[in-house]
């Protein structure tokens, strides 16, 4: 969640161009991650949790590429996605974690 609103926070200085193209598909992909985590929960089995995670796990691959670009283009300094990169994979080894934990 943490990470969400983080993504909200960057995408607000992005230009009003974008608002339909990065600054959405970076707000979406940020709030799939929990929430695809929060209806595995909801899952009666580990191997549908399991599924719900790498759905996250992939949102925040697809994150880290946005913000990648985003540096790239100019709309966030090196600063800033290396700060995002790194809770973006944080977030990551946190998912792998928890998948790898329901595989035992």
């Amino acid at each position: 969640m943490d990470l969400s609103l983080e993504i909200y926070h960057v995408t607000k200085i992005f230009p009003p161009e974008e608002r339909y193209g990065l600054t959405s598909q970076m707000r979406r992909a940020a709030v799939a991650i929990p929430s695809n985590i929060a209806e595995g929960c909801a899952k009666s089995s580990n191997r549908s949790f399991s599924n719900s995670l790498e759905i996250s796990l992939g949102e925040s691959f697809e994150l880290e590429t946005q913000t990648e670009l985003c540096n790239r283009i100019g709309f966030i300094s090196q600063e800033i996605s290396q700060e995002l990169m790194v809770r973006i994979n944080e977030v990551q080894k946190m998912i792998l974690g928890l998948k790898s934990s329901l595989e035992k």
